[in-house]
């Protein structure tokens, strides 16, 4: 299961993240998302995990204050098609 992990703290890095994930089991990925421009976090991550262990780790996770910020921990959404021109109209 992918979940999805907002309102991380920026100093959260992909070696943090798995580390609060894997106390509810193995972790099979972690993706912090960054800003293309400077390479900084831009406070959220994908974290993907056996079912039954990413359902401990969101009930438990979720609303989780972390370094000051109350994380929001959830099943990741499939992501939506923004189409593929750029907004531009041909």
């Amino acid at each position: 299961m992918k979940i999805y992990v907002g309102n991380m703290p920026f100093s959260m890095d992909e070696n943090k993240t798995r580390e609060l994930f894997t106390d509810f089991g193995d972790v099979d990925s972690v993706n912090v998302i960054t800003d293309r421009q400077t390479g900084r976090p831009r406070g959220f991550a994908f974290v993907e995990m056996d079912d039954e262990d990413a359902r401990k780790a969101i009930s438990s996770l979720n609303d989780r204050e972390v370094e000051g910020r109350r994380l929001n921990v959830n099943e990741a959404r499939p992501r939506e098609n923004r189409g593929g021109y750029g907004g531009r109209k041909y």
